[in-house]
């Protein structure tokens, strides 16, 4: 019995040694691996070894606020889905693929899925969407034109929304059309998807968002191109037929 108690004394000696040299060296410990058959869990971090997040995967009673450079923020809007979010090097949040879809109280439909990719510290440059509601469904493509982080960073979309709320709601526009003119916001530049009237469209935007080119499929399959002026108003129309 005495040689057990020698032999388990001297191995949680050596194991303490072993940590010890671990923690001051900085060395690591040989990578543990594990095979599963299935996993049920309510979220998922995965990490690089220093710890900096880079993917998540959550359920939506863990779903995360947004990261910017290695710090979670307050996201309220993003309580009610569920998915998974892409973080970058730095621990920027670069994208995501968030879900959500129910009947509510009301009787009323409220689904949506939407996959993003965020330009560098900065908001979404391309979505693949998909939402229905009550009142409309809507699938489609967007392609944005987004200013570089250093000429607007996500702390100023921020402070735009504050200053605005605080002005009369008949300057609201004019101080939202001022920052657009200065290149502070984001546009839309390339639209693809159905219509309201169950066709479908293509639209290509100006530097300033507005229409400029539209092709387009009503519900009854006819076909038409159309160019806009800066106005919005169609200068032309070609059509299957048209002698244009």
């Amino acid at each position: 019995m005495s040689q057990i108690r020698t032999f388990l004394t001297g191995a949680a000696t050596m194991a303490a040694a072993l940590a010890a040299i671990v923690t001051l060296t900085g060395a690591k410990l040989p990578a543990r691996h594990a095979a599963f058959d299935e996993i049920t869990v309510g979220r998922i971090n995965i990490v690089e070894p220093d710890g900096t997040k880079r993917i998540v995967l959550s359920n939506k009673a863990q779903f995360p606020g947004d990261f910017q450079q290695g710090k979670e923020g307050a996201r309220p809007d993003r309580r009610d889905v569920a998915g998974m979010l892409f973080i970058n090097e730095e621990g920027t949040e670069n994208g995501g693929l968030i879900q959500k879809g129910g009947i509510g109280a009301d009787g009323k439909i409220a689904s949506g899925l939407t996959l993003t990719f965020d330009r560098f510290r900065q908001d979404q440059a391309l979505q693949l969407i998909n939402n229905d509601s009550a009142s409309h469904q809507i699938t489609g493509i967007r392609i944005n034109d987004v200013p570089n982080f250093t000429t607007t960073s996500m702390d100023d979309i921020q402070r735009f929304g504050d200053e605005a709320g605080k002005l009369p709601p008949a300057q609201q526009q004019a101080y939202w059309d001022k920052l657009a003119e200065q290149g502070r916001l984001s546009k839309n530049r390339i639209w693809l998807g159905n219509t309201g009237d169950k066709g479908s469209a293509l639209q290509l935007k100006d530097a300033k968002g507005r229409v400029r080119m539209m092709l387009l499929v009503s519900a009854d399959g006819k076909a038409e191109i159309r160019m806009l002026d800066e106005q919005g108003k169609v200068s032309k129309s070609i059509t299957p037929g048209s002698n244009d």
